[in-house]
């Protein structure tokens, strides 16, 4: 018997039991067929609840239709046997034939093994990081990373032409706090003294990009320092301390003029740069560096708003311009243009997802901070207003990380610069542990980052636990010493204890996940993939020789765990980490 180097069975089985509804149903409905794998093995490969779905339609016992569709189903060279179950429940059995012969495909795909065309090349953008470029990134940034990253090589994996893109919020509040933070510290090394702003930025790298500037150009920028400095030491007390930090920038911008612009873009561009680096560091790339600035310059937010204007969703109140979200679900309604005439951030926002829209992407996913939660529903409702269909518009919410450090919480506060960069977690712990401690829970869900367990080479560290198979695999087949290439056509028909056939039929779900995974835009179900496969292989493996004397049986063994070697490669791979010969 042949097996398809290229079939996915759990499609195959679907077609088949589309095929015995079509037979025993009288009229063409939408029926959906699921299959999902029994917890039990006795229960069969899949199993599937079509008969109860089919109940509704032809008014009988499920347990009766159930046996209806069983002898419906065509002849097929990978299905043993179906049998019911329950109350009408229909479980598959595959033959180990094919099981065993299944091997020969994953072996012969290689690095491709688990890909699919499902996404049939269509352009999708996903957007994440996007942190303001004011300081390192931080732990917290660092889950959005590894999660935008991931989900990016998944979508790539099943058949989609992505886009990563990373959004410069470079002309906003928060930079100008940043280069006023910049220029103060800067004043200090000129041999000024003042109290400095403690809602200014704080950490040392702001002292450093100072110092740059100070050897570079000496004591060219004291322009009016001793005016503003006078403004530093007689606070208004009718002020608050946001409304003195702003009446400081606009101090320093009209003082400074050009030399303000400077230090404006040297901050941007030296923290640009570092957090570019930071990523590519950690394996992760963007393909776009999409300025939120170029957004102002090219009318684009000026465009937007109009539009919104002649679609009859905004009004002026107390002198600024508001969109009327509360029309499309928000809980208030927003300004777009404050009273100065200065554009909001949620503005500049509006015409980055008409920019997003009008570059004809398939689907948009933003990766955001859980904070951001409750910016999804003027979003979506700003896009609805331009009649844009909101549908292709997805929020992916990312929980921040809580970083733990012998039992006890490590404390972050990237304004006061008490903080963990996401460059000294990789130096602490790697960036393998990184990128999987990252994605091994649901994004939306809580996530506690063990430094210690992180850091452990034990089986209780799930990183070092997968790789550790992988690498195990590699001793074994480097030991026997030939062409592994040669292991795609051995007869694995002895392949038949109970431990052999859970980790065939492991390998058979394994595109299964990655479709699934990218379907639900979920990486952490790679990563359970991964432990599972590691821990039935690491059984397998205290259990088994492999380099006996019996060379059918010898090669039978090695080709499964070349197999599972690949798949586990496959799979470090979409989550950015690598899988080690040796360690």
């Amino acid at each position: 018997m042949t097996v398809s180097t290229q079939c996915n069975y759990k499609i195959h089985l679907s077609q088949l039991l589309l095929l015995a509804t079509q037979k025993i149903l009288p009229q063409n409905y939408e029926i959906n067929i699921e299959l999902a794998r029994p917890k039990q093995a006795n229960h069969g490969d899949y199993s599937s609840n079509l008969a109860m779905q089919l109940s509704r339609y032809l008014h009988k016992n499920p347990r009766e239709i159930a046996t209806a569709l069983i002898g419906a189903l065509p002849d097929s060279p990978y299905l043993e046997k179906a049998e019911i179950a329950g109350n009408g429940f229909i479980n598959l059995f595959l033959k180990i034939s094919a099981k065993q012969q299944f091997l020969s495909g994953v072996l012969l795909q290689g690095d491709k093994f688990g890909h699919n065309n499902s996404g049939k090349g269509e352009k999708i953008q996903i957007e994440f990081v996007s942190a303001n470029p004011t300081g390192p990134l931080h732990v917290g940034h660092g889950r959005g990373a590894a999660y935008g990253a991931s989900l990016a090589n998944i979508m790539v994996a099943n058949g989609y032409s992505v886009t990563r893109e990373y959004y410069v919020n470079d002309a906003g509040r928060q930079m100008d706090i940043l280069a006023l933070s910049t220029w103060l510290r800067y004043l200090e090394l000129c041999g000024y003294t003042f109290p400095f702003p403690e809602n200014a930025y704080q950490g040392k790298y702001v002292a450093d990009m100072a110092k740059l500037i100070h050897e570079a150009h000496d004591n060219r920028y004291i322009h009016q320092a001793n005016s503003i400095l006078q403004e530093l030491t007689q606070i208004e007390t009718r002020l608050d301390a946001d409304e003195h930090l702003d009446k400081l920038i606009a101090i320093a911008k009209q003082t400074l003029g050009e030399d303000y612009v400077y230090i404006h873009n040297f901050v941007l561009t030296e923290q640009l740069g570092d957090c570019r680096n930071d990523l590519m560091e950690f394996g992760v790339e963007f393909d776009t560096w999409f300025s939120e600035q170029s957004l102002f310059d090219s009318g684009m937010v000026t465009r937007a708003i109009q539009l919104l204007d002649e679609k009859h969703t905004l009004y002026k109140q107390d002198g600024a311009t508001w969109f009327r979200s509360t029309y499309f679900g928000d809980e208030k309604d927003r300004v777009v243009q404050r009273e100065n005439g200065q554009y909001t951030y949620f503005a500049s926002d509006i015409a980055y997802h008409l920019n997003k829209f009008e570059r004809h992407f398939a689907h948009i996913i933003n990766v955001w901070g859980a904070d951001h939660h409750g910016y999804i529903a003027r979003v979506r409702g700003a896009i609805e207003a331009l009649t844009l269909d909101p549908d292709k518009l997805e929020i992916a919410l990312v929980q921040f990380a809580v970083l733990y450090r012998n039992g006890k919480k490590v404390s972050m506060s990237t304004r006061s610069g008490e903080f963990v960069s996401l460059r000294e977690l990789r130096q602490e712990v790697g960036n393998d542990a990184a990128r999987f401690f990252y994605v091994l829970r649901k994004s939306d869900q809580h996530l506690d980052f063990d430094l210690d367990l992180a850091k452990s080479q034990s089986t209780d560290n799930p990183v070092y636990y997968v790789q550790y198979a992988h690498a195990r695999i590699n001793s074994v087949l480097t030991q026997w010493g030939e062409n592994e290439t040669t292991l795609s056509t051995v007869d694995t028909d002895v392949l038949t204890s109970q431990p052999e056939l859970m980790l065939l039929q492991k390998l058979i779900d394994y595109p299964d996940i990655i479709e699934a995974a990218g379907r639900e835009r979920a990486p952490h179900l790679i990563a359970f993939y991964l432990k599972e496969l590691a821990s039935e292989f690491h059984s397998y493996y205290n259990s088994t020789r492999f380099l006996v004397l019996e060379e059918s049986v010898k090669l039978a063994r090695l080709a499964l765990i070349a197999a599972i070697k690949q798949a586990l490669a496959n799979g470090l791979k979409l989550l950015g980490v690598t899988a080690p010969s040796k360690m």
